[in-house]
């Protein structure tokens, strides 16, 4: 079986940030998503798909996206239900992010370029806000925020790509 999306859109407003009771962070937006046809008047036709994305993912989404933006979304659909206030049976459906990418520059600059499975992993929440999956890495997949804090995150990283090869004994290797 296999659930995945990924969607290139603007967003209809700012992200909406967050926490759980527990202090997990979550960020809902919606991205607006053309069509790829025209109607019968010859107007372009858009989705409005909401999109939730948790953690670091949710922190970064709501630091750097703002209304607008072009972004790819990547992760997987849910469908989720509650009881309303008037007893009724509500579904909701929703993109949950595990990969964000921001297509156009920042106008105030240092936005990263994007937040990946690599870097920024949000993963996936179940209705009662729990973790789905995704690394806990907090280094940049790209881009570079200009901040001292998250360069020096970069830093750590033995294998970052740096388009040079590795240099590596054959005695270092395990097999």
């Amino acid at each position: 079986m296999l659930n995945r999306v990924i969607l290139i859109g603007r967003l209809t407003r700012d992200p909406e940030l967050r926490y759980t009771p527990a202090g997990v962070a979550v960020t809902q937006f919606t991205l607006a998503v053309d069509r790829p046809f025209t109607s019968g008047q010859g107007e372009r036709e858009a989705d409005f798909i909401p999109v939730v994305t948790w953690r670091q993912l949710a922190e970064t989404c709501a630091n750097y996206l703002r209304k607008g933006r072009l972004t790819a979304v990547e992760g997987r659909i849910q469908v989720r239900n509650y009881e309303n206030n008037e007893g009724k049976r509500v579904y909701v459906t929703e993109v949950i992010a595990d990969n964000v990418r921001f297509l156009e520059s920042s106008r105030e600059g240092g936005a990263p370029r994007e937040e990946s499975g690599g870097g920024y992993s949000g993963g996936g929440g179940n209705t009662g806000g729990g973790y789905g999956g995704g690394g806990n890495n907090s280094s940049y997949s790209g881009g570079n925020s200009g901040n001292r804090s998250n360069q020096s995150r970069n830093d750590n990283d033995p294998f970052k790509d740096d388009g040079r090869p590795i240099d590596i004994s054959e005695d270092d290797l395990p097999f």
